[in-house]
C-alpha cells in the first residue's frame, strides 16, 4: 500500500500547497487513518486549525475572481485533463478507496470510474450552460437568462463513497466557474489527499489559480465552518439525516443554498409476474454490496405473498453463496464495516429486530475470525414495515423482507417511511411498472423497473425526498444549483414603455 500511495503523491508528510490546489495545514493535530480491512493504520495527516481554514477561503476567494472568467469550454478542458489523470491512475486509486474503505475491489476501481463519468460528462457541459431567451411584452425589448458562477462551494463527503461524491460536485462546479473548498470524511482522508494532488497536478501544467481547489480535513467541527461561513454561497453535504439537518439549519440561518444528499431506507418491491432471475442479483447486491453502507442500499424487499416463499428459499441460498473477507482479494463480495462503531449498529439492530418478533432466514454474526473487529455477516430478516428498526437506517447488511397483497398496498409501504431515496419494482406488468412510476407511485427521488436500487448512472440527476433531503447531484440540469441565475432586459428603443401597460409620464 505504501507503493500505491506513493504513486498516488502521498508522501510521509503530506502538509504542502501547489498551484491550483490549496491545502493549508499547520503542525498540530494529526488524523490517522486505518483501514477496517486489517484494523492497521494506513498514514496520517495533519487537521486544519481555524487559522488554517481562514487562509484557505482567502485564497479561494482570491481564485474565484480570476477562474469566474475563464471561458466555459476552457475550464472544461482542464477536467477533461483530471479525467485523462483518474484513467492513468485508476487501479491505484481505486485499490487505496478499497483498502481505506472497505468497499471491494471491483467496487473501488468502479467508483474511480464513477468519476471519469463526470469528468466527460462535465466536459460537455461546459459548451451548454445555455439560459433562455424570453418574449418581452414591450416593443423593441429582448430579454434573456443567463447564469453566473456562485463563487465558493463547500463539499461535505462522506466514508462511503470517499471521492465520487466530491467528483460529482467538484468537476460540475468548476466547469461552472466555482471554486471548491472540500471536507472530506475522518475516516477517508488518504482517498481525498490523492485526488487533490491529481488536481494540483493537472491545474499546475494549466495555470490555474491557486485555491481553485482546497482541501480541509478534520472532525466534523470543519464541516461546521463551512456550513456558519457566509463567504459560502453554497454547501453539498452527503451523509445521515441527522448531519444534514444540522447544515441546512446552518446554511439556512444565513440564507445561503445547500444540497443535501441524506439516508435512505430503499425498497425493491417483487411483484406476482417478477422474473427472480432479475429480481436476485438485484436484490442481492442492492443489500450486500458495501456491506450495507450504500445511501442506496437495498433494506426492504416488499413481496407479493404468491412469491413470498419461493423469493424467501432463493435468496436464503444465494446469501450462502457471498463471501465475505479481504475486499482487494478476488472473489470477495462483502468487505467490513467502516470501523467497530457500525458493528455495534449492526448488533443493536438485531437487537431490536428480535425483540420486535422477527426472525431470521439468515442468521446474522459479528465475523470473529478475521484480521479486524468490523467483519459482519449479511443477513435477512422476516419483519414489518411499521417496526421501529424497520422505519430507521442501519449502516449496515441487514435486510428485511415484508409481505404484500394488491400493489397498492405495496406502494403505500414503500413510501411508509420517512426517507425517500432510491426505490424499484420487478416485474413484467406493464400498468404495474407505469403505477409505480406514476404520481400514485413511489416517492423517491429514483424510481427503477427490473433494476435494483443502488448503481445510479451519473447521466441522471440523483438525490431523493423526505429525510434524503431534496438535493439533486450528477447529471440532468443538477449543474443549475451551483449557478445563480439573471434575467436580463435590453431596450434597443428609443422609448421607455414601462411593463403591465403602467402610465408614470413626468
Amino acid at each position: 500500500m505504501q507503493t500505491i500511495l506513493s504513486r498516488l503523491g502521498i508522501v510521509s508528510d503530506n502538509a504542502g500547497t501547489s498551484t491550483g490546489l490549496s491545502c493549508w495545514h499547520s503542525e498540530t493535530k494529526r488524523l490517522t487513518s486505518v483501514s477496517p480491512v486489517d484494523g492497521q493504520p494506513i498514514a496520517s495527516v495533519t487537521t486544519t486549525t481555524p487559522e488554517d481554514y481562514e487562509r484557505v477561503v482567502q485564497t479561494a476567494e482570491k481564485a474565484f475572481r480570476t477562474w469566474r472568467n475563464w471561458p466555459a469550454p476552457r475550464r472544461g478542458e482542464v477536467v477533461r485533463q483530471i479525467g485523462e489523470a483518474l484513467r492513468a491512475r485508476k487501479t491505484d486509486l481505486g485499490t487505496l478507496v478499497s483498502y481505506e474503505m472497505g468497499k471491494s475491489l471491483q467496487e473501488g476501481l468502479g467508483e474511480v470510474q464513477e468519476m471519469i463519468d463526470i469528468c466527460d460528462f462535465a466536459v460537455g457541459l461546459s459548451r451548454q450552460l445555455y439560459g433562455l431567451t424570453i418574449a418581452s411584452e414591450r416593443p423593441a425589448h429582448r430579454m434573456m437568462e443567463q447564469w453566473h458562477p456562485l463563487g465558493i462551494v463547500g463539499v461535505i463527503s462522506a466514508f462511503n463513497f470517499p471521492v465520487a461524491v466530491w467528483s460529482w460536485n467538484a468537476m460540475l462546479a468548476w466547469v461552472c466557474g466555482d471554486v471548491v473548498i472540500w471536507k472530506p470524511s475522518e475516516k477517508t482522508p488518504l482517498s481525498a489527499l490523492a485526488c487533490q494532488y491529481l488536481a494540483a497536478d493537472v491545474f499546475k501544467r494549466n495555470d490555474v489559480p491557486e485555491g481553485v481547489s482546497s482541501l480541509i480535513t478534520g472532525t466534523a467541527e470543519a464541516g461546521q465552518w463551512l456550513s456558519a461561513d457566509p463567504r459560502v454561497p453554497l454547501v453539498s453535504a452527503t451523509g445521515s439525516t441527522r448531519m444534514g439537518k444540522a447544515v441546512a439549519q446552518a446554511v439556512a440561518g444565513r440564507l445561503g443554498k445547500s444540497i443535501l444528499e441524506l439516508g435512505g431506507n430503499n425498497a425493491i418491491i417483487v411483484s406476482e409476474h417478477a422474473d427472480l432471475s432479475l429480481a436476485i442479483p438485484g436484490i442481492v447486491f442492492g443489500a450486500a454490496g458495501t456491506a450495507g453502507q450504500r445511501c442506496t442500499t437495498t433494506r426492504r424487499v416488499i413481496v407479493h405473498h404468491s412469491r413470498y416463499e419461493e423469493l424467501k428459499s432463493v435468496l436464503a441460498s444465494a446469501y450462502a453463496q457471498l463471501r465475505v473477507g479481504n475486499p482487494l482479494e478476488e472473489g470477495v463480495h462483502v468487505g467490513p464495516l467502516i470501523d467497530e462503531a457500525a458493528v455495534s449498529a449492526y448488533e443493536a439492530a438485531v437487537q431490536q429486530v428480535r425483540s420486535a418478533g422477527g426472525t431470521f432466514v439468515v442468521e446474522p454474526e459479528v465475523l470473529r475470525d478475521y484480521p479486524s473487529a468490523c467483519y459482519v455477516r449479511p443477513c435477512i430478516a422476516e419483519a414489518e414495515n411499521h417496526w421501529p428498526v424497520v422505519q430507521q437506517e442501519t449502516f449496515a447488511p441487514i435486510l428485511y423482507l415484508i409481505r404484500y397483497t394488491a400493489l397498492e398496498e405495496a406502494i403505500d409501504l414503500q413510501n411508509a417511511v420517512p426517507q425517500g431515496l432510491s426505490s424499484s419494482i420487478f416485474t413484467h406488468h406493464l400498468r404495474e411498472a407505469e403505477l409505480f412510476l406514476s404520481a400514485a407511485g413511489s416517492d423517491c427521488g429514483i424510481a427503477n423497473v427490473n433494476i435494483g436500487t443502488s448503481g445510479a448512472e451519473i447521466g441522471g440527476a440523483f438525490g431523493g425526498e423526505k429525510e434524503t433531503g431534496g438535493g439533486r447531484e450528477s447529471g440532468s440540469d443538477a449543474w443549475k444549483a451551483y449557478m445563480r441565475r439573471q434575467t436580463n432586459t435590453v431596450n434597443y428603443s428609443t422609448q421607455l414603455p414601462l411593463a403591465q401597460g403602467i402610465q408614470f409620464g413626468v
